[in-house]
């Protein structure tokens, strides 16, 4: 494993941008630990994904930016197991260009989204996060 600051190096943005879910680890003022699998996409460096305005996602990280997500490939053979985390910080976004920028790339990755869980200013928000250590493993 390796831990670096924040540049995410090229296999590590091919495993990000190519994989379809994410864990997200936040934790609210009172240091509850909360992780979920979440829809993402990757963007100039930094990495995207969407929350309901009140969802505890949003809830967490309006009282404590620190976010952490994992991308990783499981097989029953070690050897070959891939991933990375990123520890980063996160800035809701909850509407303007930014806002629909990202959910246009969200919607182009997983078509399914604007039927199923579309995403408006008035009830939603979009995460953005900012890399500031890198950790990966089975990568080349």
């Amino acid at each position: 494993m390796r831990r670096r600051r924040a540049r995410l190096t090229r296999a590590e943005t091919r495993l990000l941008a190519h994989e379809r879910v994410c864990r997200v680890a936040t934790a609210g003022a009172g240091g509850m630990p909360h992780a979920v699998p979440v829809c993402h996409v990757l963007a100039g460096g930094k990495l995207y994904f969407a929350s309901g305005r009140n969802g505890r996602k949003a809830l967490n990280l309006a009282a404590n930016p620190r976010v952490a997500l994992a991308v990783d490939l499981y097989t029953e053979d070690w050897a070959h197991l891939k991933g990375v985390m990123v520890q980063g910080r996160a800035r809701l976004i909850a509407r303007g260009p930014a806002f629909r920028r990202v959910r246009t790339l969200l919607y182009r990755k997983y078509p399914q989204y604007a039927r199923e869980a579309a995403l408006a200013p008035s009830d939603s928000v979009v995460v953005e996060v900012t890399p500031t250590h890198v950790l990966s493993w089975g990568l080349r």
